[in-house]
């Protein structure tokens, strides 16, 4: 067995070693504002559920290991108070794990992701229209758990409203675990679906994606493509040139003669189906052509 005194070991593998450890979690995905009105989302999966009386939620943004900078949920939260935690399901996974690029201050995670702001009731923070359990919370204390990268922030959230979607409850009210679908954090690239097991997807670009508001309107506003498709879409450092389009249309067109005659509607399935595979770039050349 091997056995392994953490003071040994970088933060970065031991932080590699816990969440490969102690999978899969829950996933927080945090909507918040900052002192100026600007809408941040962001993925936690330092998450669970704490107390029923008063109900407590927490979940911890742990400073950056690379730089020891704070992210701006945490900076938010301190600012604010209040923050909306989404559930993640399996249909929206890949537009969640695209909000965790680390996107510049004040650029809206809402709008890079496709993923839709909903008003909330009582706190200022938006609500994940597309999340089956939004859960609205004050935020009664911070506690800094350390000054060092990867020192955890434990943020305690009391909910002071919950929001469930019809389709994910049963006849008497309870929540249909299947129908929900959740997905949790493994290690590395690894996520859980919970009825499921495990799959990948990959990590968001540290160039930064284009985000799904730089889509040209006919992908953005597709009524094939899903929210899935759309995250992994916005995933991608820049769209491909029209010789790239155009070359790769000739290529695949002996596999597919009537490619250059496609509707729109034919093109995206099609390129749903790459995506399948997780052939983004060819999705993009299918989509552009």
């Amino acid at each position: 067995m091997l056995s392994i005194d953490p003071k040994t070991l970088s933060t970065s593998k031991l932080h590699s070693y816990l969440l490969s450890a102690v999978a899969p979690r829950p996933i927080a995905l945090a909507s918040t504002l900052d002192s100026d009105g600007n809408a941040n989302l962001s993925p936690f999966s330092f998450f669970n559920v704490f107390s029923a009386n008063p109900p407590i939620l927490v979940f911890s943004p742990a400073r950056r290991v690379n730089n020891n900078t704070t992210k701006h949920t945490l900076d938010n939260v301190i600012a604010t108070k209040e923050v909306v935690i989404n559930v993640v399901n399996f249909d929206m996974v890949h537009q969640a794990s695209l909000s965790s690029t680390e996107y510049p201050h004040g650029v809206n995670e809402f709008d890079k992701t496709g993923l839709t702001m909903l008003a909330s009731d009582i706190v200022k923070p938006f609500r994940v229209a597309e999340s089956p359990v939004q859960i609205e919370c004050k935020v009664n204390e911070i506690i800094a758990l350390g000054t060092e990268g990867g020192a955890g922030n434990l943020v305690i959230c009391e909910v002071v409203k919950l929001h469930i979607d019809d389709d994910v409850l049963n006849e008497d009210g309870s929540i249909n675990q299947q129908k929900l679908d959740l997905v949790a954090r493994a290690g590395g690239s690894y996520y859980s679906r919970a009825k499921k097991g495990f799959f990948e997807i990959p990590k968001p670009l540290a160039t930064l994606g284009i985000g799904v508001d730089s889509f040209p309107k006919k992908v953005k506003n597709s009524m094939v493509l899903t929210g899935n498709d759309l995250g992994m879409l916005g995933n991608i450092e820049s769209l491909p040139t029209e010789t790239e389009v155009a070359n790769f249309i000739e290529d695949i067109s002996v596999r597919y003669p009537n490619i250059k005659t496609a509707t729109h509607r034919q093109k995206h399935k099609l390129a749903r189906n790459y995506l399948s595979f997780g052939d983004v770039e060819s999705a993009w050349k299918i989509l552009l052509s």
